[in-house]
């Protein structure tokens, strides 16, 4: 059976500008064209999700999934909607309220494939928890979208004590990481693509929520965090570095890539600190407090392998370097367009 005919739709929600740089060509897409229609400062911090006016401990964010393929080992675009919002409005620190759901679907839609989606959104807003308030739905024609997109905002109330922020990075902080990287993109591209890797490589997407309420009694220590999504920790570490005008640098040695992602990135030419992630983190935090950071990351499933694999300094601002495997340094660029696209 066939979705042919457009079905009734709910209310109408409010969609609103949200962060989600992909690189140098969507960074300059945001500060040429898009920030100034909308009347907002054409260079300046872009974060995950914005303070609401007058209600500083309410956060907002809003997102778009357009994953292809909809489904791939660990996840399906239903999950990655609800986990990517609900990630968005941890990495300012808050806590989720309330989801809206928009469903964009074309004409031929298998009915199968739409309920598949919806059962997993609901699941994994039961799973948060979080309820789904509000949303919309629309079919479009054949070949006007690609089966399925959903777009997804979320409200969020800040853990008191936490305004985490991506121009508070300070030198001397200590950079923290939450689990392995790479395995949300190398999970995507292998089921598209039909590499073999799927039963090796499952995505990481899941609510990073918990984590960030672990870190609550950090309280001012702890200045930033980020999702490193599109782009990997390259991009994330290198919009950081940019908005508060430091630099940092990390040790490869460090940074957990697990080995079925680092063959398949050796494969395919592909660096894992700049492939797509969709559980975990990076925190900047104060020295001092660095160790009981990893301890309360450590002490959630979703945090158990957290380490630290770098630190923030005074300069040059902006730049990210990197401590190779083999002892040299280089630097840690700003990933040139989307070399994964289609992945969140």
């Amino acid at each position: 059976m066939t979705l042919d005919c457009p079905v009734p739709h709910h209310e109408d929600a409010l969609l609103l500008l949200g962060h989600g740089a992909g690189g140098r060509l969507t960074a300059e897409l945001l500060e040429d064209l898009v920030l100034p229609a909308l009347g907002g400062p054409a260079h300046g911090p872009l974060e995950d999700a914005a303070l609401l006016p007058s209600q500083p401990d309410l956060v907002v964010s809003t997102d778009s999934f357009v994953v292809s393929p909809l489904s791939f080992p660990g996840g399906d675009i239903g999950s990655l909607a609800v986990h990517g919002t609900v990630n968005d409005l941890a990495m300012r620190g808050a806590q989720p309220l309330a989801l809206s759901l928009a469903v964009i679907a074309e004409e031929g839609l298998p009915l199968d494939d739409l309920r598949a989606a919806l059962a997993s959104v609901g699941k994994a807003a039961r799973d948060v928890p979080v309820p789904v308030v509000t949303g919309d739905t629309k079919v479009v024609g054949r070949g006007a979208a690609d089966r399925l997109f959903l777009n997804t905002t979320g409200i969020g109330r800040r853990v008191r004590g936490l305004t985490p922020a991506a121009g508070r990075a300070r030198p001397g902080d200590a950079v923290l990481l939450s689990g392995p990287v790479g395995l949300h993109g190398t999970a995507v591209l292998s089921t598209r693509e039909g590499l073999g890797f799927e039963t090796d490589i499952a995505s990481d997407t899941r609510p990073l929520h918990r984590l960030v309420a672990a870190l609550g009694p950090l309280g001012d220590a702890v200045h930033t965090l980020r999702d490193p999504t599109r782009g990997g920790i390259a991009a994330a570490l290198n919009e950081i570095a940019r908005d508060a005008a430091l630099s940092v640098e990390i040790d490869e040695a460090a940074v957990p890539v697990p080995g079925p992602v680092a063959a398949a990135c050796d494969l395919l030419g592909l660096d894992p600190l700049t492939v797509a992630n969709e559980g975990c983190l990076l925190a900047f935090v104060a020295p001092d407090a660095a160790d009981r950071a990893l301890a309360a990351l450590r002490g959630l499933p979703e945090g158990g392998s957290a380490v630290r694999i770098g630190e923030a300094g005074p300069g040059p601002a902006g730049r990210v370097g990197l401590r190779t495997l083999v002892g040299a340094r280089r630097i840690l660029d700003m990933p040139l367009g989307e070399q994964l696209p289609r992945i969140c």
